[in-house]
């Protein structure tokens, strides 16, 4: 039961039964203090401003994500008056409910133990206010989720791929592998030849198990709910430059839970001290 329910049934036994305000406490089951105790309304304000601040800047984010985002900002609020806070400001979402699939146990992917030792690929597809479709080409490194690049444009063939791992590879260095499902743009001989030339092995993930490819597929979901699904584009320069800005922020400011709360490039970091995103070039 509320406290504001309890004070209220402390009123009405003291009214009703005529008892001091001690025993009407006693009878109700708080204790006075609770009863005279009111809320600091101006102590909330500065939370307040800092949740509008975080939900302004990161609009998909749920209260997980943002409680985290307050902590890296440095604010030391515990997570029962934040998420109250965030409930007040009606800024909880519903929860897309589960499917009930059947059980199943799939082998979990081995996280590589060095960064560059495994890439993984896998194309979306979305379309312009005018209906127009257009395609995106994006590229993980499993070892710490950090994005490397995501193409867009109308059409993007074998070669168009290539052009974009060699722009990656420029200040990346070259993977020992790479990762993608059976596509028409992965299977081709320019694409094999090309990795072959380079040393890099290709890993095909088995028809209907997207599974297989578990990290770009839930980056791809990423950023569909917090890029695609967020805006309404117009042109490609739209989505180029949207795009642009949230792939700073997801590899410099989002926190991931797989990562220990840290970002890709602090991540990296840790785990390679000497080394960053362009540790590759020299």
């Amino acid at each position: 039961m509320k406290p504001a329910i309890r004070r209220e049934l402390v009123d009405y036994v003291k009214a009703g039964f005529k008892v001091s305000l001690r025993r009407a406490c006693r009878v109700v089951g708080i204790s006075d203090a609770l009863y005279r105790y009111q809320p600091d309304r101006a102590r909330d304000e500065p939370v307040i401003a800092a949740l509008q601040a975080a939900v302004e800047r990161y609009p998909a984010y749920g209260f997980s994500k943002l409680f985290k985002i307050l902590r890296r900002w440095g604010h030391p609020w515990n997570h029962k008056r934040v998420y109250r806070l965030y409930c007040l400001l009606n800024l909880n979402k519903r929860r897309r409910g589960k499917k009930r699939l059947p059980s199943r146990h799939p082998e979990p992917l081995a996280v590589p133990a060095v960064a560059n030792y495994c890439w993984s690929m896998d194309f979306m597809s979305d379309s312009l206010f005018c209906s127009r479709r257009f395609r995106t080409f994006n590229v993980v490194d499993d070892f710490n989720r950090e994005v490397l690049a995501i193409e867009i444009d109308l059409n993007l063939p074998a070669p168009r791929v290539i052009r974009v791992l060699e722009r990656i590879v420029a200040w990346r260095g070259y993977p020992s592998k790479l990762r993608m499902d059976n596509g028409p743009e992965f299977i081709s001989a320019a694409l094999a030849e090309w990795a072959e030339d380079h040393d890099i092995a290709l890993e095909f993930i088995k028809p209907g198990k997207p599974t297989q490819n578990s990290y770009v597929e839930r980056f791809n979901r990423t950023y569909r709910d917090e890029v695609l699904n967020m805006y309404v584009f117009r042109t490609l320069n739209e989505v180029r430059d949207i795009t642009e800005t949230w792939m700073r922020q997801y590899n410099e400011e989002r926190p991931h839970d797989s990562l220990n709360d840290l970002t890709p490039l602090e991540y990296l970091a840790i785990q390679n001290p000497l080394e960053n995103s362009n540790w590759a070039c020299n």
